[in-house]
């Protein structure tokens, strides 16, 4: 398995070559952690599985955080909803999206092992918190949208909202091991347009 693989980075015609080495390096990674947890990724065995050099894997990532972020991006990463006007409809777009790239086969797999490698570095995160913010960007871009609005209410920390936000989908498939689907995110978008909007009753700046 090793020898055809290891020939990836080689076989993709209409790619540039630093493109592929990028492509067949991130794919060693994921098959790595899914197939055998992140203990065995290093960078003589993703070098070995891609078919690329070390040298060439340490110039794009300077460690194995780096690049096994890098990787776990290429699943789940920023996300980019537009202005709907409306803070519901963003959110179920949000949900939405990130559903369909938890379902991939091995994305479960691969995001336990990503929680684990960051409590591993607790003592250098840096990676895994830059990762985190860029991946809840788009949250917190949408939370404020809302608050623009009136539709989210101006006491609601934005931070909290978008852990709010982010961890629903992570536990059902990860804690409760069962996939999450179009009904969990339709009572996910359902309680948090209430958690953070006006209540009834409640004026806008009430």
């Amino acid at each position: 398995m090793v020898g055809g693989q290891a020939r990836k980075a080689e076989r993709r015609p209409g790619r540039p070559r630093e493109a592929r080495v990028t492509d067949a390096a991130l794919e060693a990674v994921i098959e790595l952690i899914t197939e055998q947890g992140v203990t065995a990724v290093t960078m003589d065995a993703v070098a070995a599985r891609a078919g690329v050099s070390k040298p060439a894997m340490y110039r794009r990532w300077p460690s194995k955080q780096a690049l096994i972020v890098a990787a776990a991006e290429t699943r789940i990463g920023p996300l980019s909803v537009r202005d709907h006007g409306d803070l519901r409809a963003e959110l179920r777009e949000l949900f939405t999206l990130r559903l369909a790239s938890y379902l991939l086969p091995g994305t479960d797999r691969l995001l336990a092992e990503l929680i684990s490698a960051a409590a591993a570095d607790s003592d250098t995160p840096t990676e895994y918190v830059a990762y985190t913010d860029r991946v809840t960007s788009q949250t917190r871009d949408i939370l404020e949208r809302g608050k623009a609005r009136g539709q989210v209410r101006p006491d609601v920390d934005v931070r909290s909202a978008t852990t709010l936000v982010a961890a629903p989908l992570l536990y059902r498939l990860l804690a409760e091991n069962e996939p999450p689907d179009v009904r969990f995110v339709d009572d996910l978008v359902d309680l948090l347009v209430r958690a953070v909007s006006h209540g009834p009753g409640r004026a806008p700046g009430a």
